[in-house]
């Protein structure tokens, strides 16, 4: 996924971070309370996102729909399978959680 799409998906968690939430996004994010956040529990949260900019709610963002109104249409499947590579990105010590250290920093 490339252009404004890529850039919003990088943008909701930084956006945060920069903000001093970190701890408060990671608790959101938390949903069963581990102290740790799932591959599930990050894509859920991230795709608040999708369901936001979905006006139609069809499950495809269409391009008056994407910031900026430019792109190609993206699906939730793509969207979601996005967030799946960055979770494994953000995984830095491979052990399928996301600790609060993993999740301030940018991804690779």
């Amino acid at each position: 996924m490339r252009g404004p799409l890529a850039a919003l998906l990088l943008w909701l968690p930084v956006t945060a971070l920069a903000q001093g939430a970190t701890s408060d996004l990671f608790r959101a994010m938390d949903a069963n309370g581990d102290g740790r956040i799932s591959e599930a529990e990050y894509v859920a949260y991230m795709s608040q996102g999708f369901y936001r900019l979905d006006r139609n709610h069809d499950g495809i963002l269409e391009r008056d729909e994407l910031p900026g109104g430019r792109g190609k249409p993206v699906t939730l499947k793509e969207w979601q399978d996005n967030l799946r590579r960055e979770f494994h990105q953000l995984d830095r010590n491979h052990d399928g959680y996301l600790s609060p250290q993993e999740l301030a920093q940018p991804p690779r």
